[in-house]
């Protein structure tokens, strides 16, 4: 079994990784390792800040380290929130908080001009050890962003988000399907291939 520390403290995130990945990996985070210091995004691109992550939580662990920098990405607003996904509305922000300030900026756009509401979830992932960046991965879903809330699952965007080729958002369909499509599970799909190739 590969034993993995996941350089989040994101316990909904740490789940969904440790569910794609399946049982011949040992996964685990920063709740589990309080001494560890959570390093600092303060990266440009989703590569930046899953570098930083995973190579400064590395220094401090003895095994492999993946992190992950993930996002929402929408068209009408020149690719925001991006990078700032999970503080959009403020260093603080609640995923109730952040969600209505895109239904809100998409609102203002949309009244003035018409948009395409047309997104994406993009995810980074860099495996590091021992201070050192090993290899990085990529994954996307394109979808849509919709005008309210729908579904009780997942987290952050999920409840806003349908994804192409679906008529459910990501937090109406099951986890299974969400974590057989999502753009961390593409991601992920990719890490795992790095892994068992090693």
């Amino acid at each position: 079994m590969t034993r993995i520390l996941i350089a989040t403290g994101n316990a909904h995130k740490t789940a969904e990784i440790r569910q794609i990945l399946g049982p011949d990996f040992e996964v685990s985070d920063l709740s589990q390792y309080p001494g560890i210091p959570v390093p600092v995004e303060t990266g440009e691109t989703f590569l930046e800040n899953a570098t930083i992550k995973a190579v400064e939580v590395s220094v401090h662990f003895d095994g492999l380290v993946l992190s992950d920098d993930s996002g929402l990405e929408v068209d009408a607003l020149g690719g925001a929130p991006g990078v700032r996904s999970a503080r959009y509305a403020g260093e603080k922000a609640s995923d109730g908080e952040n969600r209505a300030k895109l239904l809100l900026e998409l609102d203002r756009i949309e009244k003035n001009e018409g948009i395409s509401r047309a997104a994406r979830f993009h995810c980074v992932m860099v495996l590091a050890r021992g201070g050192e960046k090993l290899a990085s991965f990529d994954g996307c879903v394109e979808g849509t962003i919709i005008a309210e809330c729908k579904g009780g699952g997942g987290f952050g965007y999920d409840p806003l988000f349908i994804p192409e080729g679906y008529g459910e958002t990501f937090a109406e369909l099951p986890g299974e399907i969400k974590n057989g499509l999502s753009h961390r599970a593409r991601a992920l799909e990719k890490a795992r291939s790095f892994l068992r190739a090693r």
